[in-house]
């Protein structure tokens, strides 16, 4: 193992909080002393079938972890993800059923090793320790924690005190997820600072069932491609590790100047030195913004694709956006039709193109849509049956449509 300051160099960069830093310095040293790793932990509940780049976050720490020596639990929180969590939400979440939280969990056991290593990577479920535990296990459980000190977290006493309600099972999903901490005598657990509260419980739960506490490492919540709210797949903000190149270049390509720059300190490997020269070199001029963002890209692609498709993407991108040609492949839809014509917004939501006909009447009115190189201002507007059109939507997205008469 690296000697302890170097590992502390390299677990502190992109950190919001180490808790506490002198417990975590002191297991380093023991560990590096007996040749013992750190049990180092994270969870992720299979709320939806794909990680996204907010999720790396937490991830590319633990791949930190596992490459200093440690060794690595990537914790799916099969049974939690049955409570739904409720950290920052003002209302209760609803639960997902069993079987889709085991989809969705398939999922996550195949995208984590785009990151980690498979060989040096412990994947548990924490059903695995919940599911035997029985109704008085669960009491005990309950009993080592107070309603008041739960009201202390920001999001139940925000609830409380306007009167919003909060279901008893609310109140488990704390005390379940700290739980975890124990059953797998957890060093450390990294988490967004969303769950501070959380990962403190699994400090006091340890210290109740004997244990030496966790060090609890807290890091950046990633804002979504808005630039506003955390990264979301219920939001529509996000860029999902396991999409096709094409979309995830084009995602990246789409965000402002100052997110591309926090985007590179909480996802890329460059170091705080690095990173303050790029900011210098943007305020000087000596690099421009666009292929600042373009790097961002390409090495985001060039991680969960290959660099072949990174560069490929980059040359596809020069070319339909700064030479204004068409992408090499567009994908066809024929869509059958049975009337002389079709509403162009329908026909947008019919090939993909907008989520709704509200969605795309606002594209067209805002100038965004094209078809066949025109672009198109007209709600309105109806294309008739038997010919095709190629229809563009923004700057990068394609589709040849053939209406085809019934």
């Amino acid at each position: 193992m690296k000697p302890v300051p170097e590992q502390m160099a390299i677990i502190r960069q992109g950190c919001h909080d180490i808790i506490r830093e002198e417990e975590l310095v002191a297991r380093l040293e023991k560990a590096r002393a007996t040749g013992k790793p750190l049990r180092v932990k994270a969870g992720f509940d299979p709320t939806a079938p794909d990680l996204h780049l907010g999720h790396t976050v937490l991830i590319q720490k633990l791949k930190n972890f596992q490459d200093l020596g440690h060794q690595v639990i990537f914790l799916i929180g099969d049974f939690t993800g049955l409570i739904g969590d409720p950290s920052g939400k003002s209302e209760t979440r609803p639960p997902l059923t069993e079987e889709q939280v085991k989809a969705n969990a398939a999922t996550y056991e195949r995208q984590i090793f785009k990151i980690l290593d498979p060989e040096k990577t412990l994947v548990d479920f924490n059903s695995r320790w919940m599911k035997p535990m029985q109704a008085q296990d669960l009491i005990r459980l309950a009993a080592r924690h107070t309603v008041a000190r739960m009201l202390e977290r920001e999001d139940f006493h925000k609830r409380y005190t306007s009167q919003t309600p909060i279901s008893i099972h609310e109140f488990l999903y704390p005390l379940i997820q700290g739980y975890d901490s124990v059953a797998l005598e957890a060093d450390v657990e990294l988490g967004g600072t969303d769950q501070t509260f959380n990962l403190l419980v699994g400090r006091d739960l340890q210290r109740e069932y004997g244990q030496a506490p966790q060090v609890v490492i807290t890091l950046p919540l990633l804002e979504g491609l808005d630039g506003v709210q955390k990264m979301s797949k219920s939001l529509g903000n996000y860029v999902g590790i396991d999409e096709p190149a094409k979309e995830m270049f084009g995602k990246l390509m789409s965000i402002s100047d100052d997110l591309m720059m926090r985007y590179h300190a909480l996802l890329t490997d460059i170091t705080p030195d690095e990173l303050s020269r790029l900011k210098n070199d943007l305020a000087s001029g000596a690099k421009h913004p666009r292929q600042v963002k373009e790097d961002l890209a390409k090495a985001m692609v060039a991680r969960y694709h290959s660099r072949a498709a990174a560069d490929h993407e980059a040359r596809e991108f020069i070319r339909v956006l700064r030479e204004r040609e068409l992408p090499e492949e567009i994908e066809e839809v024929a869509l059958t039709v049975s009337e002389a014509n079709l509403w162009l917004a329908r026909l947008m939501v019919d090939a993909g193109l907008a989520a709704g006909t509200s969605e795309a009447r606002r594209l067209i009115t805002q100038g965004g849509v094209q078809v066949d190189g025109e672009k198109v201002t007209d709600a309105n507007l109806e294309l008739a049956a038997g010919k095709t059109y190629l229809l563009q939507v923004g700057k990068r997205r394609f589709k040849r449509v053939t209406l085809v008469g019934s």
